[in-house]
């Protein structure tokens, strides 16, 4: 073989595992691009849900509508939370409706627009997990099921908002990103020197890969959201990407299969804010699939490495 070849071949060797899984570390320039598309995908999440669910609760004519719509048996705020938070006279659901849409709506532009990125990343992603344990649930077994409720887990209901709460804390962690005003007005919000891609994307990626998963297996189930159709390419797409395998591939399907669904969910009968808040939170979802497309998914955890090097992978690099 001719050292032409040999060295050839040896690139290739080199090439084909870094493009699968991506770099190890982003630069400066790579994490800003990577929380640009984050903090718009996320921004627009919260802005459009905030603005939807505002201008009903400062109209008197559908001010209630929305009330019930979330205190209701099947709506978002169980017993537990409306007794603990609307049991006094301090705050009413309305009022606390009002000030957390007014909230998302300011938050979510300022997201977009770059300011004060880290706090409010880590805020929304604590407050996705709010989410989740608010929703109504009965699971009882032998329970009467005739109520108007929710009666799937609300971890399942609810898999897209812990998947949006892994975003938020990567992006935590990156930054404000590029054109963002943290930079213009303080000339602060930039990542480290060197990102941890293996740590930050094993994180993004399973935040997209948990929904899919779970609107595949769960297909068909009450009010499991499946992006598809065909509950066996959700779990293909989803299996794929949290084994850290042919990461570029399963995004970019899933890109496909978010956009589909985007187009298929939009009604010419109803208002385009009421068609944007149907797919808000696929905004972020087409964002993170886009940079796992560029980036992949980092090296951490993949299949291969639990063969290979199980020790290493469960109990970490030997000591010196």
């Amino acid at each position: 073989m001719s050292s032409n070849s040999t060295h050839a071949s040896g690139f290739a060797a080199q090439i084909k595992p870094a493009f699968f899984a991506g770099p190890d570390h982003l630069t400066v320039r790579q994490s800003d691009q990577v929380a640009l598309f984050l903090r718009l995908g996320l921004g627009s999440v919260f802005v459009v849900g905030g603005w939807w669910k505002l201008q009903r609760a400062i109209d008197a004519s559908r001010a209630s509508d929305l009330v019930e719509k979330y205190t209701a048996s099947n709506g978002y705020i169980n017993d537990f939370f409306q007794s603990y938070l609307f049991s006094g006279n301090w705050l009413s659901a309305w009022g606390f409706l009002t000030a957390l849409s007014a909230f998302e709506l300011v938050a979510g532009a300022a997201l977009v627009a770059g300011f004060l990125v880290r706090p409010l990343a880590i805020v929304f992603g604590l407050m996705m997990w709010s989410f989740v344990a608010a929703l109504p649930v009965a699971t009882v077994p032998g329970q009467d099921t005739s109520a108007s409720t929710f009666f799937t887990p609300a971890m399942i209901v609810q898999i897209r908002d812990i998947g949006l709460s892994g975003m938020c804390f990567t992006l935590a962690v990156l930054g404000s990103g590029s054109w963002s005003l943290d930079e213009r007005l303080t000339g602060r919000g930039a990542g480290a020197q060197e990102a941890d891609w293996s740590s930050l994307g094993l994180l993004l990626r399973l935040s997209v890969a948990i929904a899919f998963l779970a609107g595949g297996f769960f297909y068909g189930l009450d009010h499991v959201k499946s992006w598809s159709g065909m509950p066996l390419l959700l779990i293909l797409v989803g299996l794929m990407l949290a084994s850290g395998h042919g990461v570029r591939i399963a995004a970019a399907s899933a890109f496909l299969i978010l956009v589909v669904y985007c187009v298929g969910k939009i009604s010419f009968d109803k208002t385009p804010w009421d068609n944007l808040n149907a797919i808000k939170r696929e905004f972020a979802f087409l964002a993170a699939s886009l940079v796992l497309i560029r980036y992949a998914g980092g090296a951490g955890f993949r299949v291969s490495d639990l063969l290979s090097a199980p020790r290493e992978v469960f109990f970490g690099k030997l000591r010196n």
